[in-house]
Parts: C-alpha cells; sequence; structure tokens
C-alpha cells in the first residue's frame, strides 16, 4: 500500500493505492483524475518539466518553456540536458517549438510565453 497527495487539482485529496489481483484499489479520490493519477504513479510516473532558455534581440532575456505533455519520470534530466546551449532569437510565439523529440521521448519542449523583437 501507498500514500500520495493528488496534483491534478488544487484540492489535494489524500490517496491510498493498494495493489490487488485484480489491479489497483484507489481510495481518497474525489476524481476520477485522482485514480488514473494514483495508478499512473504506481505503474508508469510521468512528469511536466519546466525551464528557460536565452532569448536573443527580444523584450525579454529569457522565455520559459515546458514540455508539450508529461514525460516519463526517468527521462527529466535527459530532457533537460537537451536545453543545454538551446537559444531563441525574437519574436518568440507561445506554444513555438523550441527542442524537438526531447531526449527521445517523443515530445518536444514548447515556449510558453511570447517574445517580441526589440
Amino acid at each position: 500500500m501507498r500514500e500520495m497527495i493528488c496534483i491534478c487539482c488544487p484540492m489535494g485529496c489524500r490517496m491510498t493505492v493498494e495493489k490487488t489481483a485484480e489491479g489497483y484499489l484507489v481510495t481518497g479520490n474525489t476524481c476520477p483524475r485522482g485514480k488514473a493519477y494514483a495508478i499512473d504513479e504506481m505503474t508508469a510516473p510521468k512528469r511536466m518539466v519546466t525551464s528557460s532558455v536565452p532569448v536573443t534581440g527580444g523584450n525579454y532575456k529569457m522565455v520559459s518553456v515546458k514540455t508539450a505533455v508529461s514525460i516519463p519520470k526517468e527521462l527529466i534530466f535527459k530532457a533537460l540536458d537537451s536545453l543545454k546551449g538551446v537559444h531563441m532569437t525574437a519574436p518568440v510565439k507561445e506554444g513555438d517549438v523550441v527542442v524537438r523529440n526531447t531526449a527521445g521521448s517523443g515530445v518536444d519542449f514548447i515556449a510558453t510565453r511570447n517574445v517580441d523583437k526589440n
């Protein structure tokens, strides 16, 4: 049995997850997303990864980036390494791909805000 706090919404439900012969028994969740999160956490934990990269010629010197979707937890550091040496040139639009297929995950890093040219 494992105890965890759901991070799917601000409610932060305290859940317990127990492996049974039929699968996983999740208690304490108030919505179906909590159950799905708990089972994913037990079988294949994933996380969104956020960071920032420098921008040349923009009204901001940095742009925040994130993975388009969650990636396997064990790829987090490889994903962050893929951002080393990356520089953007303004203009940058929210949703622009910064790094494709980060860490071989099939997931892109994308910009999370606009950076206009100076």
